[in-house]
């Protein structure tokens, strides 16, 4: 099979199969327009799907079970089972069988992107809580690919349509967030910042705006040193190197007054400081994309929700963005591609 001479192929993890990432899918493939410019290749076991297929009442949802990627069918939504023996599925339920076969699928799906064996990743969610510590010692789905892409860095990059939010630091305690930005820290992911910009979303000239750590960005070291000291010199620094990057602001006024309609991008010091305000602005289409990367990677910005898992009232918007976006890259690659 020569996937360049067909549609792009991109894989789903499965995630957990007793949150609602598998209702989420299945609600965003429903509608075949999704998927009209790429293949779907779910990573999990087809007994999954039509037991959701089944309690969706989606009898119009149809899949195609293929045991290698040779196998694939374009045009038609793909599963790979990964496991001889389906996981029991039990909605809402914190199990370890399912904690195996979101592993496993991860594992699966990220070997072939890093093969080329398909173009694009989407990561349904899945709990830590019960995953194997021993072969996921991550906080979550970005650090893990990053390591295993062999990146030396990664931008966690939260995208809506009309707002692009990166994190200086992702998961990490707030007690810790202010020893872990450094000069040099801000400019490596200002740059992948910019750089990603570029080349995933085909901007020539990308401004970012950078948000200051403290209350009122630090007013001039009364509320904090980080601005003075840190911030502001590597804002210059970027400046010098001719890159298109503005602030430090501080974080409630800027997202108060709407000042991120004037860039093309917003870096935020901490995680809590970027998504409070994107999800509030985005929380139903709002995309989690890992910048920086040889792959493209993306997900739903929300987790299993296993208050709500298996109601079939899960908003799908997330994942269909997830989906567009992914193949939106795909696509901006290979016209850069041609160009080049």
């Amino acid at each position: 099979m020569n996937a360049k001479k067909q549609r792009p192929i991109i894989g789903i993890s499965i995630g957990d199969i007793n949150g609602i990432g598998v209702e989420v899918t299945l609600r965003a493939l429903s509608d075949n327009r999704v998927y009209k410019s790429f293949t779907p290749l779910i990573y999990g076991h087809g007994k999954v799907l039509t037991f959701y297929r089944k309690l969706m009442s989606l009898e119009d949802f149809n899949f195609t079970q293929i045991r290698s990627l040779d196998e694939i069918q374009h045009r038609k939504i793909n599963v790979i089972n990964l496991m001889e023996e389906c996981p029991e599925v039990i909605p809402g339920v914190e199990t370890q069988e399912a904690g195996k076969m979101a592993l496993e699928a991860l594992k699966a799906a990220v070997n072939d992107l890093k093969e080329g064996k398909i173009q694009g990743l989407v990561t349904a969610p899945l709990n830590k809580n019960n995953l194997n510590s021993a072969e996921f010692h991550f906080v979550g789905h970005t650090e893990f690919i990053t390591e295993a892409v062999g990146a030396k860095d990664s931008l966690m990059m939260m995208v809506d349509e009309t707002l692009r939010v990166g994190l200086v630091t992702g998961h990490l305690p707030l007690a810790k967030v202010s020893q872990t930005i450094t000069k040099e820290r801000i400019q490596q992911k200002a740059n992948i910042f910019l750089k990603s910009l570029q080349e995933d979303f085909g901007i020539n000239k990308p401004k970012i705006a950078i948000l200051g750590l403290n209350p009122h960005a630090g007013e001039d070291g009364l509320l904090g040193e980080e601005e003075e000291k840190v911030i502001k010199p590597a804002i210059r620094e970027l400046k010098d190197q001719n890159k298109y990057v503005f602030g430090p602001y501080p974080a409630d006024g800027f997202f108060g007054m709407m000042h991120q309609q004037k860039f093309d991008g917003v870096l935020a010091m901490y995680h809590d400081q970027g998504l409070i305000p994107f999800k509030s602005l985005a929380f139903s289409s709002g995309v989690n994309f890992t910048a920086g990367l040889p792959v493209i990677r993306t997900s739903p910005d929300h987790g299993t929700a296993y208050n709500i898992a298996g109601k079939n009232i899960a908003d799908e918007g997330s994942m269909r963005a997830a989906l567009h976006l992914a193949s939106d890259i795909i696509a901006q690659h290979q016209t850069e591609e041609i160009e080049a």
